[in-house]
């Protein structure tokens, strides 16, 4: 019964969040959403659930509070201050940090609500807005057992490997890992590209049968398309990949190891954005790889 099961606030409903809401609205979860844009609010109220005017609002009768927001200064804007989260919500609420940002926020963000009585998980995804749609995502936690054991029935709604990954930060650092290898993997699957273009290769059937074999990927799985059709509407955007890019490589560097092709790809992450191409999906490497093998675009 919906009853049964904990209420649930909402904060941040952009191209992951709106979907992962729906599909707890699915699951029979009470779901009362925030977010700035209001044709969002209108999907989530059509979709059966509420919308609340602030963040304060939504949270104050909520059991557990889910934040999808871009990045590490958006969760402490809705966490923190007279009308954020820390301040609103009862003692006792389950915050769930669903954003990528950094280990280090995460952490502080857990110190801070404990002295709340608020427990705190980072979770952060991974599988794009299609993981998103289809309730697929791979979700790495960080935080207590006891927390965890109680948010996995909710998990189970958004995802479909739900892993544990060490106390709080621990599901950032995953993540951020997570990140390096997409990153990598779409920047080898664009130099792939462009050679087998310009070695005159039928390009469809080529990245059929390379996706059978070892160099097969969840990466040139989902992205095949885009690669085919040049199509870079975003599902998980040029400018949020760079961002990312610098979590891992400031990390990397705080415990001492070397990320030397992680490194350059993140360079050219960032040239694309320099180039305009950070509202694109961050297959559009594939424009980058073309630029410098002087491909006209």
């Amino acid at each position: 019964m919906r009853s049964s099961l904990p209420k649930v606030a909402w904060i941040g409903l952009g191209i992951m969040g709106s979907p992962m809401s729906e599909n707890l609205i699915k699951a029979g979860y009470d779901v009362t959403g925030h977010t700035l844009e209001q044709d969002k609010l209108d999907r989530l109220t059509a979709a059966g659930g509420t919308a609340a005017a602030s963040v304060a609002e939504a949270v104050r009768d909520a059991d557990v509070v889910i934040t999808m927001v871009p990045a590490s200064p958006q969760v402490e804007a809705v966490a923190y201050g007279p009308e954020g989260i820390l301040e609103n919500a009862r003692a006792g609420t389950l915050l769930i940090d669903m954003s990528s940002i950094t280990p280090q926020t995460s952490i502080d963000l857990a110190r801070a609500a404990q002295d709340k009585g608020i427990r705190v998980l980072d979770a952060p995804v991974s599988g794009g807005e299609a993981g998103a749609v289809e309730a697929v995502l791979s979700i790495m936690v960080g935080g207590e057992q006891a927390d965890f054991a109680e948010a996995r029935p909710l998990f189970e709604a958004l995802g479909r490997t739900i892993v544990l990954c060490g106390p709080h930060g621990c599901g950032q650092t995953v993540k951020a890992a997570n990140q390096l290898i997409v990153a990598v993997n779409i920047e080898a699957c664009a130099e792939a590209v462009v050679f087998l273009e310009k070695s005159g290769v039928d390009l469809g059937a080529a990245l059929d049968v390379l996706d059978g074999g070892l160099a097969g990927s969840t990466v040139l799985t989902r992205k095949k398309d885009n690669f085919l059709n040049r199509d870079f509407t975003p599902g998980f955007r040029i400018d949020l990949h760079h961002k990312d890019m610098g979590i891992v490589t400031d990390a990397a560097r705080s415990v001492g190891a070397a990320l030397p092709v992680g490194a350059v790809v993140a360079q050219l992450v960032a040239s694309l954005r320099a180039q305009g191409d950070g509202g694109l999906d961050h297959s559009a490497l594939l424009r980058a790889v073309e630029r410098l093998s002087g491909t006209p675009l």
